[in-house]
């Protein structure tokens, strides 16, 4: 029996990926590429975004990453001036983070957390689509221990919490009564288009909107859902590491 399970193992080989050594899935769909001088103004790309996360003026386009689903459906309208790449170093940080205060603020949750990160993970009210790419994480292919990084079952145990969905009314009270039970250095990380921007169900009767609307987020992981491997970049940013 056992001789059969090492011959087993010799032959699946090493299934756990080298992040960022290996090439993308086939069909990922990653960064935006925004070729300026191709643009004549006609706005198909943007009539087309579904979250407003293009807008076309003057011959010109901004883009907004919280907002996108990178869905691709802006590329398919017009291929001369968008091309969406396989890069999924997608993730934002928040305003607490950036600039020179927020590498000093950096330096000095990394010195508190150490080599460790202990994650809780709050649904604020997704359709489960950014839940189910975050349990990969804890597959072997991804295997998220191996970084020092893990999830936990209470917010009282966690370092940073990792919200997904776009903030519904039912679910603020909990939403904010979890920030209180983590304790400082509380980080947050916005998972997914939704929770990011909230543009998803922009006037949903039961939505409050974004989670930055009612929490103070440090990173934000757009995508719809974001991949694991988007998410593992998020994680390594606000760690420091990537």
């Amino acid at each position: 029996m056992m001789l059969r399970m090492l011959k087993q193992i010799l032959h699946t080989g090493l299934a756990t990926e080298a992040y960022a050594d290996e090439e993308a899935s086939v069909g990922l769909r990653g960064e935006l590429v925004i070729e300026a001088q191709g643009c004549d103004g006609c706005g198909n790309c943007a009539l087309n975004c579904p979250t407003g996360a293009l807008e076309a003026k003057r011959k010109r386009l901004k883009w907004e990453r919280k907002k996108c689903l990178f869905c691709g459906l802006c590329v398919t309208q017009c291929q001369r001036c968008l091309s969406q790449t396989q890069n999924v170093a997608l993730a934002e940080l928040g305003l607490r983070l950036e600039g020179e205060a927020g590498i000093l603020l950096r330096k000095r949750i990394s010195n508190v957390l150490g080599r460790s990160l202990h994650v809780r993970h709050l649904d604020a009210g997704s359709c489960n689509a950014c839940d189910f790419e975050m349990s990969a994480l804890g597959s072997p292919i991804y295997d998220l221990q191996q970084y020092g990084i893990d999830f936990v079952a209470s917010p009282r145990h966690a370092d940073l919490l990792m919200v997904t969905g776009v903030v519904t009314k039912n679910l603020l009270e909990a939403i904010k009564m979890t920030y209180e039970a983590t304790p400082e250095p509380r980080l947050v990380m916005a998972v997914g288009a939704c929770a990011c921007s909230g543009k998803v169900f922009p006037k949903g009767y039961a939505v409050v909107g974004a989670l930055d609307d009612v929490l103070p987020v440090d990173i934000y992981v757009p995508g719809c859902p974001p991949s694991p491997s988007a998410l593992l970049q998020g994680l390594f940013m606000l760690l420091g590491k990537f």
